[in-house]
């Protein structure tokens, strides 16, 4: 990994990707942090001390826009990312979602009340007078999009938030929702392995002036090229539960890994760096967040803005990995109930 931070690659420049983007009213750089790795979802959680460090060091690197959520946590990950930023938060772009929460009494909610009383709570735990980007966390089947993309609109009004967005939704509950007031930015999955966005959602944002947002752009960690077994992972892992890390199907992944590890060698870095270019090349109007618990792999991640591939490679790596390679659904059964994006591709 001697290359990881590297800025000599041995690759054709064609456009500086560390340009930064446009994000609910003001510019961005392209890699942001999503925050859920700190403290939901996944495993070994480092302290409340370790964690404030490593958003002191993105800040340091100049991270400029954060992504929290009321579920992570069950809360207290707003609070730990409010204390963090402290008298920077003015330096950053603030992103929150509600409409989902954890618990035993937890799930979807969408209602115009719930989200208000959401948003005045997620402004008392990050120690801020305003939101930058509040995002619907997921659409509530049981109540119409156009009811809470109006909330969330009066929240605009009222000074709470600064704009609003969408999260795991589809094309054509984008264009529902932009009826009612425009949205600044649509929060999906999306990487080499989770193609999703492709299947209408990208055209739908880019006729809306709607920003993407990628959460997962290293497939949930697969994509780094360092997690061999997930079987070894602690039993609260959130990828027990899902189809492409399963006995039946990672072996067969693994071996595109392997691809993958090659192209980022022949290139001169490392498969993470390789997965993040390869997401913002897919347009000036991708933006990822990756999350991370290690210093390590945040400067790693930081350093793919600087990664600018050529077509060829683009297209070479994409073909790698795809929908039609990958081996297992991204969720199991039960958990795609809760999701509204598109899951095939279009029909032509």
């Amino acid at each position: 990994m001697s290359s990881a931070h590297s800025t000599d690659f041995s690759i054709p420049r064609t456009t500086d990707l560390s340009t930064p983007r446009g994000l609910a009213g003001r510019t961005v750089r392209p890699v942001g942090l999503g925050c859920m790795n700190l403290s939901h979802g996944y495993s070994n959680f480092p302290s409340d001390e370790d964690s404030v460090a490593l958003i002191h060091a993105a800040l340091d690197a100049g991270v400029d826009h954060f992504d929290t959520a009321t579920l992570y946590g069950t809360e207290r990950n707003e609070v730990l990312v409010g204390r963090a930023l402290g008298a920077r938060r003015k330096d950053v772009l603030l992103a929150s979602k509600g409409g989902l929460t954890g618990g035993p009494e937890g799930g979807v909610d969408g209602r115009p009340e719930t989200l208000r009383r959401q948003v005045e709570d997620s402004l008392r735990r990050l120690g801020t007078e305003s939101i930058d980007l509040y995002y619907l966390h997921r659409l509530d089947p049981q109540v119409p999009v156009e009811d809470s993309a109006g909330a969330l609109a009066e929240m605009i009004q009222a000074g709470k938030i600064g704009a609003y967005g969408l999260s795991e939704i589809s094309a054509a509950t984008l264009e529902r929702a932009h009826a009612v007031h425009p949205v600044a930015a649509v929060q999906n999955e999306y990487s080499l392995w989770t193609r999703n966005p492709e299947w209408g959602l990208l055209d739908a944002c880019r006729r809306t002036g709607t920003a993407f947002v990628a959460f997962s752009p290293v497939g949930r960690g697969f994509l780094a090229g360092t997690l061999r077994d997930p079987s070894a992972l602690p039993e609260g892992d959130m990828r027990h539960r899902m189809p492409r890390f399963s006995a039946e199907n990672y072996p067969a992944n693994l071996a595109l890994l392997d691809r993958l590890r090659a192209e980022a060698g022949r290139l001169g870095i490392t498969p993470a760096q390789l997965s993040i270019a390869w997401l913002l090349a897919q347009g000036p109007d991708v933006l990822a967040i990756p999350g991370t618990t290690s210093a390590a792999h945040l400067q790693e991640d930081c350093a793919a803005e600087q990664v600018v591939l050529a077509p060829e490679d683009v297209a070479r790596v994409g073909a790698i990995i795809n929908h039609g390679t990958v081996h297992g659904h991204r969720y199991a059964e039960q958990q795609r109930t809760t999701i509204d994006t598109e899951d095939a591709p279009a029909l032509s």
